[in-house]
């Protein structure tokens, strides 16, 4: 072996002790910025669960407003459809008499009232969302919202045989919301849910999260009568080119729900379909969670 072998033995082998030195060190760098503490792993964990957590629910709820356009959308595209299918058989002469000409064009103008109250309905929403209908945000005894909400809607439920039954708070839990919009939200919700009951009973309680700050109205109906999912046609109506004239033009369940969410939102509250808390009952119950800010005494009487 030659002088130049040697050399070239010679670098390779301080080639490899200086890699080796560098591998080593960046191991001990990445060893050593890791070397937390179990508490402190356990708080980072949590952290990054928490994070994922709440940005899944900001999808979700980014998902489920984007459907507002595409919903209201279909509603009123199928009454709409209803009534060109009328105008359609009055201009075509398919009618076997001017009677019945008549009645097709009295049923034509029936929907288009019920048509024109949707849309209103819709609008003030939509008005109420972008906040050209202010709200009159003030401290209400959640009490007092309770006993008129029982009030406004226990003959319908006990017209139907369904037990209802609302656990008023102690007086001094304040909410702050606007009462008529708060008691429309309660008012809808439970009118949905009892017109799509089969058996069963309805519960209202209420619990202040004084961590949050915020007053949780809990709604428990039957499984079955709250639409946790809904399929694409959400008109509450089979078509109405079928020309019969018991059927209604109304906001679907589901329409009902998103509504309901959007006016919460704008009073800094939500609504939510949350776990029953109760095992055995679990799969029986659905629990609506409808959160607002807590208020005070003090506020309502400044």
């Amino acid at each position: 072996m030659n002088w130049i072998n040697w050399v070239h033995l010679g670098i390779g082998i301080i080639l490899g002790i200086i890699c080796q030195r560098i591998i080593a060190r960046s191991q001990g760098v990445t060893s050593s910025s890791s070397g937390l503490s179990p508490n402190q792993e356990s708080t980072l964990q949590e952290q990054i669960q928490q994070t994922q957590l709440a940005y899944q629910m900001a999808k979700e709820m980014s998902q489920f407003k984007s459907g507002f356009l595409a919903r209201t959308t279909h509603v009123l595209r199928s009454p709409l459809n209803g009534l060109i299918g009328l105008h359609q058989l009055i201009l075509s002469d398919l009618c076997d008499s001017p009677e019945e000409e008549r009645e097709f064009i009295s049923q034509a103008h029936e929907r288009a009232l019920k048509l024109l109250k949707l849309i209103d309905e819709i609008l003030i929403v939509a008005r109420t969302e972008h906040g050209t209908n202010e709200l009159n945000i003030q401290s209400l005894p959640l009490t007092q919202l309770l006993e008129n909400v029982h009030k406004v809607i226990y003959m319908l439920a006990e017209n139907r045989n369904y037990p209802f039954q609302v656990i008023l708070p102690d007086t001094d839990i304040y909410v702050l919301a606007d009462s008529h919009w708060l008691q429309q939200v309660l008012i809808n919700l439970i009118d949905t849910s009892i017109l799509n009951m089969e058996e069963g009973s309805i519960h209202i309680s209420v619990q202040a999260d004084s961590d949050s700050n915020m007053v949780n109205i809990w709604l428990d109906v039957p499984k079955n009568a709250i639409p946790t999912s809904e399929a694409i046609d959400l008109i509450n109506s089979t078509s109405l080119n079928t020309l019969n004239q018991d059927q209604e033009i109304k906001i679907s369940p589901g329409m009902r729900l998103l509504i309901s969410h959007t006016i919460l939102s704008v009073m800094a509250g939500k609504l939510e379909i949350i776990p029953y808390p109760l095992a055995g009952q679990a799969a029986e119950f659905t629990r609506l969670q409808i959160s607002i800010p807590q208020g005070s005494p003090e506020a309502e009487f400044l």
